[in-house]
C-alpha cells in the first residue's frame, strides 16, 4: 500500500479526537509530503536539525502543519527548537521546562507549548521522567506539575509517554494506565498556567491500546511509511 492509503486506512481506523503524529525520523521530504497530501496535519521529529530541514525543505507545504519536537531535546538546542517546533512533546524535568522557558522570548514568541515525557517502564535507554527515581511517583507529577505552570512563557498541555519496549502490545496496557491517571490528577488540580489537553501515547505496535486507555494522540511512523531500508 501506498503512504496514503496506510495514513487514510490508519485515519480511519481510529477515534477523530485521537491527533496522529507522524514520526518523520529519517524519512525523506518526498515521504512526508506524501502523508501530507493525504491529510496529515502533525508531523513529528526526533532531532532538531533534522525537524529544521525538513521543513524548510518542504516550502509552503509545512505551513499549515504543526511541528512536534518528540526526541531528546539538549539544552544547547533549546532555542533553535523553538524556531522550528510548535510543542515540545519531550519535557524531561521541571529544570528542563525551566530553561526553555528562558529562551521563549528570545525565539520570538509569547509561549511555547510543552508535554512532560514520562518514562513509565524506567528503562535506562530512554528519557524522561521515571517512576523508579521519583516514588511516590504520581506525587512528584503533581509537583513537577505545579512548578511548571508558575513558568511564564511555557504552558503545560499534557504528558507524554512511550511505553516500554515488549513484543506482546497488550503488556503496554498497564502502564498507559498509570499514565493517563497521573495524567487526571493533574488535570484535576486545574492549574491556572496549564491547559491539558494531550495524552500522547503510542507509536506503531501500541497505538490500539493507547487509545483505549485514553490517549489523544499517538506518534506511528512504520506503519505510515513501511519500514526504513
Amino acid at each position: 500500500m501506498s503512504i496514503k492509503d496506510n495514513y487514510q486506512r490508519i485515519r480511519e481506523m481510529i477515534p477523530p479526537y485521537a491527533d496522529i503524529i507522524v514520526a518523520a525520523k529519517t524519512r525523506t521530504p518526498d515521504e512526508v509530503a506524501a502523508v501530507i497530501e493525504a491529510g496529515a496535519t502533525h508531523i513529528g521529529e526526533n532531532y532538531v536539525q533534522e525537524g529544521t530541514q525538513m521543513r524548510e525543505s518542504l516550502g509552503s507545504k509545512a505551513r499549515d502543519i504543526t511541528w512536534h519536537m518528540i526526541g531528546h531535546l539538549q539544552k544547547n538546542k533549546i532555542s533553535k527548537a523553538l524556531r522550528t517546533f510548535d510543542v515540545i512533546q519531550s519535557v524531561e524535568s521541571v529544570e528542563h521546562a525551566t530553561a526553555i522557558d528562558a529562551r521563549v522570548e528570545r525565539a520570538g514568541k509569547q509561549i511555547a507549548p510543552l508535554l512532560v515525557e514520562i518514562n513509565i517502564g524506567g528503562e535506562e535507554s530512554k528519557a524522561g521522567l521515571s517512576p523508579d527515581e521519583h516514588e511516590p511517583f504520581e506525587e512528584y507529577m503533581e509537583r513537577c506539575a505545579e512548578r511548571i505552570a508558575r513558568l511564564e512563557h511555557v504552558r503545560l498541555e499534557g504528558l507524554m509517554t512511550m511505553g516500554p519496549r515488549v513484543g506482546n502490545p497488550e503488556d503496554t496496557r498497564p502502564y498507559f494506565r498509570r499514565v493517563k491517571n497521573i495524567f487526571d490528577r493533574i488535570a484535576a488540580l486545574c492549574l491556572d498556567r496549564a491547559d491539558m489537553r494531550y495524552l500522547s501515547m503510542g507509536m506503531t505496535n501500541s497505538y490500539r491500546i493507547a487509545i483505549e486507555e485514553g490517549a489523544n494522540m499517538v506518534r506511528i511512523g512504520t506503519a505510515i511509511f513501511g519500514k526504513r531500508g
